[in-house]
């Protein structure tokens, strides 16, 4: 379908270091791993194709090793939609187990029809995990970015 997201590839300072985060997550939202070359570069697919997928790549270049700035040009941060507020707590309980860097934990953020846990990658790409009620359920999603 037009427009719909394809694929994102994630600029990562150590591979090796981000991989355990990104492999955590893409797997409890579903998605599998569906290639991984030497340079370290991985690659997860959801469902039964090869995209959408999300993947992380070695940085390289004279900024290789700079700490991720979500207030500089570029991306800010990035979002998935949960199944719902338990799906949400149990990534939370996830990240936490394994020692991952919690920003905000779960709770509502602009107003009661946001439900998200806020977390970030060792190079302090901002991740988020939310939960917003289906439009068939009343709640319009707009609410929450007009808050914003």
């Amino acid at each position: 379908m037009r427009g719909e997201w394809h694929h994102t590839d994630f600029t990562v300072s150590d591979v090796e270091a981000a991989r355990p985060l990104y492999e955590l997550f893409f797997l409890h939202m579903g998605y599998r791993e569906t290639a991984r070359h030497d340079d370290g570069t991985t690659e997860w697919s959801l469902g039964d194709g090869l995209f959408p997928s999300a993947g992380i790549k070695p940085a390289r270049g004279e900024n290789a090793n700079a700490k991720h700035d979500r207030y500089a040009p570029g991306l800010h941060h990035a979002a998935w939609r949960a199944e719902d507020k338990a799906d949400v707590d149990t990534l939370h309980a996830k990240l936490v187990a394994a020692g991952m860097t919690i920003l905000d934990p779960p709770d509502h953020y602009y107003g009661k029809n946001y439900y998200a846990v806020f977390f970030a990658d060792p190079d302090g790409l901002k991740l988020e995990y939310v939960w917003t009620p289906p439009p068939s359920e009343g709640a319009a999603e707009t609410d929450a970015a007009e808050s914003a």
